[in-house]
This record gives structure tokens, sequence and C-alpha cells, in this order.
């Protein structure tokens, strides 16, 4: 096939675009590179630097035809949404419909789109399953759940072959693709740098939760597994329906798991405090891999934390 790549200068767009190139799709990235890197754009893929706006030059000039579009581009900070939900708007809303109009022109057919878990705000029951009420807390998560609904409307309008993949916890690395975010809010990569010693001491933000070591549990997955779920979602895609998967290792590890992990892998103290709870921080985020396990026979090939951090370890020293 051939794939245009949106955000695939990104930490995940970059290991996507990699593996799209592997199982030997032809693929053009477009970035802004307002968050993503130029030298991560894997050898093999074109490479154009712009906005969604000129999304409908890329889908209709001289690269094209294409026959997919997997749509990874946006803001992802939610603390910034809280304060700047202009910017989330923008970006995330009306930049992903400006996109949808440009596929529809250029007559493209299938389309995954990069979600999240936070449209589900604070649930009910964990694991979460796909069915749970979306109620997102933040600018963030409501601007995805809005790209989410018109999805689902553009495919049945359309004829569009979409997915919508809810991500919780993306961790590891694959080659030279890992994270590197200003400012970095991912709990691995900024318990690694207190074990460097480069962020001072790590802040476990609230230790008495009802959980079973009192600090809060999330679910993480291999940024690999999630390139996979892609490739997966890309071929399971239907026309005329839009369909959600949540992504997840569907096992949560605490807070406290999670230093305990990076202590074993680096050989390293990492020194935490105890802060204060965030507000609206959950408990526990777990999500139920049901249904995209069914559909479309995909699960974590890499489950481990240990195993997510040693990648993330890896690529971290690289660039020290």
């Amino acid at each position: 096939m051939k794939i245009l790549v949106t955000g695939g200068a990104g930490f995940i767009g970059s290991v996507v675009t990699r593996r799209l190139l592997d199982e030997g799709h032809r693929v053009v990235v477009l970035d802004d590179l307002s968050t993503g890197f130029a030298d991560a754009v894997p050898r093999g893929a074109g490479f154009v630097q712009g906005t969604m706006a000129g999304a409908t030059a890329v889908l209709t000039g001289g690269q094209g035809p294409f026959d997919a579009v997997l749509h990874l581009a946006a803001r992802a900070l939610i603390d910034d949404s809280v304060r700047h939900p202009e910017r989330f708007w923008r970006n995330n809303t009306v930049e992903s419909l400006t996109l949808l109009d440009a596929v529809l022109r250029a007559g493209v057919r299938r389309l995954v789109f990069s979600s999240t878990a936070a449209v589900y705000g604070q649930p009910e029951r964990v694991p979460i399953e796909e069915s749970a009420p979306t109620v997102p807390t933040n600018p963030y998560g409501a601007s995805k759940l809005a790209v989410d609904l018109a999805l689902e409307a553009y495919a049945r309008a359309h004829g569009l072959a979409s997915v919508s993949l809810r991500y919780f916890n993306v961790a590891g690395a694959l080659g030279g693709s890992g994270e590197r975010h200003e400012p970095e809010t991912h709990i691995i990569p900024l318990a690694l740098d207190a074990a460097l010693g480069g962020r001072g001491e790590f802040a476990v933000f609230g230790d008495d939760y009802p959980t079973h070591d009192g600090t809060c549990v999330r679910d993480f997955i291999h940024v690999a597994d999630i390139a996979d779920a892609h490739l997966a979602a890309l071929g399971g895609a239907v026309p005329g329906e839009h369909r959600n998967y949540n992504l997840g290792n569907g096992k949560g590890f605490s807070v406290r798991e999670v230093l305990d992990a990076v202590a074993r892998v680096t050989g390293r103290r990492v020194p935490a405090r105890v802060a204060d709870r965030r507000p609206g921080d959950p408990a526990v985020l777990v999500a139920s891999g049901e249904r995209v396990r069914r559909e479309l026979g995909w699960k974590p090939a890499r489950p481990g934390l240990d195993g997510m951090i040693e990648d993330a370890w890896r690529f971290r020293r690289a660039r020290t």
C-alpha cells in the first residue's frame, strides 16, 4: 500500500512508519516538526514538512494516489490542554477535520486514528472496555473524542473504513526511535532521568490510593506493539464502519513497581519523594484488550515491564 503517516516524526509515529516499511509498504510522512524530529523519520520514507493544511496537496499531488492514512499528529500534554485549550481544539480537532476533508477529496478509503484512553475520563469499572462511558475530564481527551465521533459520521456517510486506537501508556523504544519529549511528562523517561541524576527526585503524586501499595496503577504497552496494532487495524478496517479499540497490556503496574523496575534495569537507585495527589488522577487505569484480540487478532507481544524499560534505557544511553 501507499500510506501517508501524519506525525511520523514523533515517538510513536516514527516506530509505526518503521514497521510499515518493514512490511513492504510505501510511506510518506507529513509532520510540522513542532514536537517531532526530522532525524526520527526512518530511512526509506518520504518526508513533507507541514501541517494538515498541506494534506490535500500531498494526497492529490505527484506522490499519490494513496491507499490509506494513519493519523498520529496531535498535541498530547494533559496539563497544557487545561491551560491552553484553544491549542488542542485547533491542533487535534480542527486540523483532523481538515485532514478528513483532504482524505475525501483524494478518494482515500482507509484511515487509522491515534486516539487516547483519556476519552474515558474517570472510569466506572476496570479493566476499561470500549463500551465504557466517554466522559473526558480535560480538553485533550475531549479534542480526541470529537475526532472519534467525526470519524463515525464520515464512515457512515461516505463509506470510509476507519479505526480509532485508544492508547493507554506507551513505553519502550525501537531502533533509533524513542521518547524525547520537551517537556517530558511520561513516567518511565522521567524515572530514567532521575536515576541518572538529571532531574532531581522523582515525584510520586500520592501514596494513599486504594491500590496494593498506595500509588496509582497504570497500563503500559510497548511502542512496537502499538505499531503492530496499526498494521492490524489497517488490514481490519471495514468500509462504511468506524471501530474503536483499546490498546493496553491488560495488566497494571503501580508507580512504585515502575521505580523498582527502573532500579533493576539500570542498577541505579531512583531518588523519589511523595508529593500531593494531582487533581483528577484515577487510582487505576487498565485496558480490556478483549475486543481488539477478538476482532483484529492482536495482543501485546512484549508485555513485560522490564523489557520496555530496557529498550527505553538503551535509547536513553545512546543519546547521552
